[in-house]
């Protein structure tokens, strides 16, 4: 530098900023433009003692070690990392090497580091074992061998089934509770099924986690707990599963339901169901027969118990037959197709008979 440069160079303020390892900088003024590191470390609070291990944070985002006699240049970045340390390691963000002068870095260092937007998530990558998911508050314990691998992507999406209502989760693993809870539902008043591809219904604990990454996890199902004597109901049946169409629906009615192999037929029967005024009854238990090789073969007819009766007393035509389900009379409504709108494997299902259904209950009281 010549000595008109250096005169030049005195008494002209430059603002750099100094972080320490948590990259939290701070503004400092300067009276030069290629400070050296040892003068960048003094102004950060450090003496040579310390052996202070300064870093320019370069606009183009890489980081140079910067020795104590050597200048650095401000025109590429005024930015510096300064720590007490006495050997640096190695890491990759992106792909792109860089030295880090300490054996722990954040989650949230890295974004920085990697200028990682927020809506992306961070992974480290290790060779045998399963890529770590990380939040900006873990800590990472930086191996000294090799290099550590640390690689953003776009965020994973799972879901789960609850009682109908999907919750989205950022994470594979879910507790009991938040999966629960989001869906709106008190985790502490329900018996908590797990229903899993291929295999027995589970109960779950509220202090359980669900790993969503299990192959064939399709649900969870709800069974409100008796609250009167402290003992729960036993969970629904569900003998035979039904189309995804006709469970969602189901499961939005807010009504129990299940499935029944019975008295030689397999039954869908939902409880409570709403019954039209005009009835002396509010509600009842109803019935669906359903055929082993459904939708290809329709569901016909439906049926009730106990039986229905209008609150006028006028009796209701072909109605008069009985069918056992699980011991209980119920009473059948002989209620048919036309040939007009005959059964479609394509179209119809348990919620186009349901619709039928109310159809059926609206036109004998004259709705």
């Amino acid at each position: 530098m010549t000595i008109e440069h250096q005169e030049t160079d005195r008494g002209k303020n430059n603002t750099v900023e100094i972080a320490g390892l948590d990259l939290n900088f701070h503004a400092f003024e300067l009276d030069t433009t290629t400070p050296t590191g040892g003068k960048i470390a003094k102004v950060a609070g450090f003496n040579v003692d310390q052996y202070p291990y300064v870093l320019q944070w370069r606009d183009d985002g890489d980081l140079e070690e910067l020795r104590a006699q050597e200048e650095a240049d401000l025109g590429k970045g005024a930015k510096f990392i300064v720590a007490e340390s006495d050997s640096s390691n190695r890491i990759a963000i992106e792909g792109e090497g860089l030295d880090w002068p300490a054996t722990e870095i954040s989650g949230a260092v890295v974004r920085k580091l990697g200028g990682i937007s927020a809506d992306r998530s961070i992974y480290l990558e290790r060779a045998g074992e399963p890529d770590r998911l990380l939040e900006d508050s873990d800590i990472i314990k930086i191996k000294k061998d090799g290099i550590e691998q640390f690689r953003s992507r776009k965020p994973e999406v799972w879901e789960l089934n609850v009682q109908g209502k999907k919750i989205i989760s950022a994470t594979p693993l879910i507790s009991v509770v938040d999966a629960l809870t989001r869906a709106g539902f008190d985790p502490n008043a329900w018996i908590i099924i797990l229903k899993v591809e291929g295999q027995p219904k589970r109960q779950l604990s509220v202090s359980d986690e669900i790993d969503l990454r299990a192959p064939g996890i399709e649900k969870i199902r709800l069974t409100a707990k008796d609250v009167s004597n402290g003992e729960a109901r036993t969970a629904p049946f569900r003998d035979f599963a039904l189309l995804d169409v006709d469970e969602s629906y189901l499961d939005g009615l807010g009504l129990q339901w299940e499935t029944r192999n019975s008295d030689g037929h397999r039954w869908l029967i939902i409880n409570d169901y709403p019954v039209p005024a005009g009835y002396t009854a509010m509600t009842t238990t109803l019935a669906l027969m359903v055929p082993p090789t459904y939708p290809q073969s329709q569901i016909d007819m439906f049926y009730t118990y106990p039986p229905l009766q209008r609150a006028s007393g006028a009796a209701i035509p072909a109605t008069e037959a009985i069918q056992s389900i699980g011991g209980l009379p119920f009473q059948r409504w002989s209620r048919h197709r036309g040939s007009i709108v005959p059964w479609s494997p394509q179209r119809d299902n348990v919620v186009t008979h349901l619709a039928l259904v109310e159809s059926a209950l609206m036109k004998e009281i004259g709705e």
